[in-house]
């Protein structure tokens, strides 16, 4: 299987199909707040929940809900698909 790697260009298609396009989504928001940028905790399950069945990987539920910004979740999303060989 060849190496895969979620990343942030990953990350705003799966918001913007899950919860709807923001302002600013396109520019540096690798540190911005979720909260900030727009995205609540229920569009962010969900997101997750998105990841999990398109690139077949289980996200740690506590680590997710911990991830407060893209960056953070680009590196559990990441750190899951390491885990089970895929990245």
């Amino acid at each position: 299987m060849a190496e895969q790697e979620f990343t942030l260009p990953d990350l705003r298609r799966v918001l913007a199909e899950v919860a709807g396009e923001v302002p600013g989504l396109d520019g540096d928001i690798l540190d911005a707040g979720f909260e900030e940028l727009g995205y609540d905790s229920l569009a962010l399950l969900e997101t997750a929940g998105r990841i999990e069945r398109e690139h077949g990987v289980r996200l740690d539920e506590a680590a997710v809900a911990d991830a407060r910004t893209p960056r953070a979740l680009i590196g559990v999303v990441n750190a899951g698909l390491r885990a089970t060989g895929v990245a």
